[in-house]
């Protein structure tokens, strides 16, 4: 039967009764977890090459150094930050879960999956340094390296694009994803380009998406070398300075997760609700902490406080805007982010160059006008979404629509 015009497409789920479809074993959260390794291994050995590089190439003396402030003494002595780059694999990942994800568990399964890339920073800057220091260069390829054709064979093993295709999935497990999804997904062949892009809950997706971004690189690229020029601090040589933001950014994906998808399912909820409250948490807070940023005068430990705070408070956002793509149009889920993605990955190119060009002299106030506009760029992509971001799937989405048989 057709769902009615009008009717929310974000069923709640009620008909599956609780203990039936455990998490536990179950073949989606096997798939989360596989995911969750391997953005790790993806991470790692993206953070694994600046770290090796560092002993490959002999150091360039011939460089000219920054005008560094003598605002403040001088600690040490840049932070080399990784950026968070995502490629095809988020895309592709989103593309997955659109056919193994049950609209309440989207928020758990997801942020479980994301959250591997966090660690996996956390994990390989530390690790990759030891490596280095105790035997040599080389084996920090090898080890990573090797680690990932191991994941890639049980990826290749476990792992099905459908539940319909999976070896060993059961019975209940996989009525109970296509019964979740009977109402959301569209077989036809073509995809609706006009309507995509003249998606307002697309557009107010890509805007804080955009937004979220410039302040993302202007905390973990920026900032550091705000702490380095103006604080005279270097916190690359404390590895555990380095690797404490991400940190906080993993435990925060993970529990915003579990959290979104209880107060969706456990406390009724709408999934916009959810969405939007957790972005304008994951947005205003670090605009915030930027802007405090700027007023610490020479206190390198509250910078370095006001980094690991806001780059925790920025996971709320994977609940939030993040995975807000399988939420309007699931089967385009991929197509989705790779537009979004597209458009976030401007900040990295364009936020520097700004602050390059409006920090001639290296002073608090040159730089406190560089945490301005990142924060209200940040405040104006969480306003937008705010109000025209949506939780259920949208018209476009869903034509040619049919139900899923036995």
């Amino acid at each position: 039967m057709e769902p009615e015009e009008g009717a929310d497409r974000t069923p709640l789920l009620k008909e599956s009764q609780p203990g039936t479809v455990p998490a536990c074993c179950s073949a989606r959260y096997s798939l989360a977890l596989l995911a969750f390794f391997g953005f790790f291994l993806l991470y790692a050995l993206r953070v694994n090459l600046s770290v090796a590089l560092v002993d490959m190439v002999e150091p360039n003396t011939s460089l000219t150094k920054n005008t560094t402030s003598n605002v403040c003494p001088e600690h040490s002595s840049t932070i080399n930050v990784p950026r968070n780059t995502s490629g095809v694999t988020f895309p592709a990942m989103h593309s997955m879960w659109s056919c193994w994800a049950p609209p309440l568990e989207r928020s758990k399964l997801l942020s479980i999956s994301y959250a591997g890339a966090q660690l996996g920073t956390v994990v390989s800057l530390p690790l990759s340094g030891l490596i280095c220091y105790y035997m040599n260069w080389i084996y920090v390829f090898y080890i990573f390296g090797a680690l990932g054709v191991l994941w890639f064979f049980f990826w290749m093993w476990l792992v099905s694009d459908t539940p319909e295709t999976h070896r060993s999935i059961s019975h209940t497990e996989r009525e109970h994803i296509l019964s979740s999804l009977k109402d959301q997904l569209s077989t036809q062949k073509s995809i609706p380009w006009r309507q995509i892009l003249e998606s307002l809950p697309l557009w107010a997706i890509v805007v804080a998406h955009f937004s979220y971004n410039w302040t993302f690189y202007t905390l973990l690229t920026l900032l550091p070398t705000y702490m380095k020029e103006i604080l005279r601090f270097d916190a690359q040589e404390n590895g555990f300075l380095s690797a404490l933001p991400y940190f906080g950014c993993w435990l925060c994906i993970i529990l915003s997760g579990q959290i979104a998808d209880y107060l969706r399912e456990k406390q009724n909820l709408s999934t916009v609700c959810v969405r939007k409250c957790f972005t304008l948490i994951g947005m205003i807070g670090p605009a915030v902490f930027l802007v405090a940023a700027g007023f610490i005068g020479c206190n390198y430990a509250l910078a370095v406080a006001f980094v690991t705070i806001s780059t925790t408070l920025g996971g709320f956002c994977t609940s939030g805007y993040s995975i807000n793509h399988l939420d309007i149009a699931p089967s385009y889920a991929g197509i989705l982010l790779g537009i979004t993605n597209s458009f976030a990955t401007i900040p990295g190119m364009v936020g520097p160059v700004i602050a390059k060009n409006l920090t001639h002299n290296n002073t608090v106030g040159e730089w406190q006008t560089v945490f301005y506009i990142a924060a209200s760029i940040n405040l104006f992509g969480a306003i937008f979404f705010a109000l025209f971001g949506s939780g259920e799937v949208q018209d476009w989405a869903v034509s040619g629509y049919h139900l899923h048989r036995n």
